[in-house]
């Protein structure tokens, strides 16, 4: 309604798409009429958009079924871009209201208007209907009793996936803490302490042994520590951000300097660990506590003014309606959570998949990464809270108004040297947004754009195909640039940017030494168990 009161108050803005709607129907009728197949088709699909890959979309009538979609995809992109007058979050949520509705009708979601369907038909005489219907009729009834299926053999976690030797030193009501084994015959003094986002369990970064961050650090000579956080139901309810630092982030670091006293530690944080991180990394500095060797971000907000597609979930009447929920039922819930990541892609996660299952009857293909992705947690309902209200919302961080124990905690701060990644098609952590830990810090800094998205970028193991980065360095003190042109004046490096981060880290280190024991019996953190333990399996 914003948008149309806007819209009927601009004449000239009425006149181009009506030029718009003019110029597309021209197009597309002169394309439809001549029928030429040297001439490139009026109107192109995304660059992310799959749907239409089948080689038969280029021939008639699918070919104009398609343009006709992507020619009405293209008016409502011009009549939904910014209009004088209408708040940015308003033309954004009417765009992406726009969009939900042309996905809906797209032609590649009919079996007679898609050509895959069609010849899939054909060939199997009708059984991949048959079992699409199973498929369909399965997944209904999963979505009603909300079962989760067990993962698919060769993917289960502990045994094929985060499967790197290793102990559980540490455990307490939120947190358990893992010591990975050393695998070369020295260390660098200096440990790794990795704080995964509570969103979700931690093995993203120790999938299968090809693609695990933590093994490719281990081969590195680093002592790598993970946190493994607790799923937590309705009898958690009361836990805070606060309680997320003090118990989780800061008990990490109190167990590692039992096993490693008189060591710095390098700590690098994921997605929400990353902001909770630099939350924790800013108190001590304010508090003048030296327990940080370096700070990593790895697609992690520490500013959420541009913080993406999420932002238009996001406004007082519904983070108030999201608080009564969770108030209810004590968490926010892995269903609630997974919808609203999948309505951002809605074209691939929703649409595509629902294609492929129950009109091709393919089941889905398994992987290390769909398994994880579907592993979720919970989200206690105070903490939730806390952070959609605070951070996402009030954006206190960098705004200068996030207190920890009463006092106002400044990102700037932080002096020990950074190393913040980003990713270049991140829907979840823009990386422009990412990328302003530089306009909210003075210290050195390191910069990192890498290809991918918010977890396909971070797993870009070396020897990974078709794998890029942009690497920048900006010196303590030095002014700041924008993110206006950085990838221009940044030429990109082929192959992973994994070997830039074990090498910066290794310059941030002391000379090799000895490895340490596995936990610290003689001061009371003896080997609980075997990684990953119990945490990770908590449905």
């Amino acid at each position: 309604m914003d948008w149309a009161m806007h819209l009927s108050r601009a004449p000239g803005r009425q006149l181009e798409l009506f030029e718009r709607a003019q110029e597309n129907a021209l197009k597309l009728t002169a394309f439809m009429v001549t029928r030429d197949r040297d001439t490139a088709p009026p109107f192109a699909p995304k660059a992310f958009d799959h749907r239409f890959d089948h080689p038969l979309w280029s021939r008639f009538p699918y070919l104009g079924w398609q343009q006709g979609f992507l020619a009405a995809q293209d008016w409502w992109d011009a009549a939904t871009s910014p209009l004088r007058g209408l708040e940015r979050r308003e033309t954004e949520r009417t765009r992406f209201m726009a969009r939900q509705a042309l996905d809906l009708v797209s032609p590649s979601n009919f079996p007679v208007s898609n050509p895959e369907i069609v010849v899939e038909t054909v060939r199997t005489k009708g059984r991949n209907m048959v079992d699409g219907s199973h498929h369909l009729a399965r997944d209904i009834l999963k979505t009603l009793t909300q079962r989760r299926d067990p993962p698919p053999e060769g993917f289960r976690p502990g045994k094929d996936l985060a499967c790197t030797p290793g102990k559980v030193v540490f455990r307490n009501a939120l947190c358990e803490l893992i010591q990975y084994e050393p695998t070369t015959e020295t260390v660098r003094p200096e440990p790794i302490l990795i704080v995964p986002a509570w969103i979700m369990k931690y093995y993203i970064l120790d999938l299968s042994p090809q693609n695990s961050l933590v093994r490719f650090l281990v081969s590195q000579g680093f002592t790598v520590f993970m946190m493994s956080w607790v799923n937590p139901k309705a009898d958690k309810a009361g836990l805070s951000l606060e309680d997320y630092r003090r118990d989780g982030v800061l008990a990490a670091l109190d167990a590692i300097n039992e096993i490693v006293p008189g060591r710095r530690v390098h700590a690098m944080g994921y997605c929400l660990g990353g902001t909770m991180l630099a939350i924790a990394a800013a108190t001590m500095a304010r508090d003048a506590v030296d327990r940080l060797a370096t700070v990593t971000l790895l697609a992690a907000q520490v500013d959420f003014v541009e913080a993406g597609e999420l932002l238009l979930f996001l406004d007082e009447s519904q983070v108030a309606v999201l608080e009564d929920l969770m108030w209810d039922q004590g968490f926010l819930d892995r269903p609630q959570m997974t919808r609203t990541f999948a309505a951002i892609r809605a074209e691939d996660l929703i649409y595509s998949r629902a294609v492929r299952r129950y009109f091709l009857g393919r089941e889905d293909l398994p992987s290390d990464i769909g398994v994880w992705n579907t592993d979720t947690t919970r989200m206690p309902a105070r903490m939730h809270g806390e952070y959609l209200r605070g951070l996402f919302l009030e954006n206190r961080l960098s705004a200068g108004r996030f207190a920890v124990e009463g006092r106002v905690i400044a990102l700037k701060d932080i002096a020990v040297p950074m190393f913040v990644v980003a990713t270049e098609t991140d829907h979840i952590a823009p990386w422009q947004s990412v990328y302003k830990a530089q306009l909210f810090t003075d210290g050195d800094l390191t910069f990192v754009l890498t290809k991918g998205g918010h977890n396909g970028g971070i797993l870009s193991e070396p020897g990974h195909p078709g794998r890029h980065y942009r690497i920048s360095h900006r010196p303590a003190g030095a002014p700041y640039a924008g993110p206006d042109g950085w990838i221009e004046r940044h030429d990109p490096k082929d192959g992973s940017w994994w070997p830039e981060w074990s090498s910066w880290l290794a310059a941030q280190s002391g000379p090799p030494v000895a490895p340490p024991e596995i936990g610290a019996v003689a001061r009371g953190l003896p080997p609980l168990a075997d990684a990953p333990c119990s945490y990770i399996h908590q449905v």
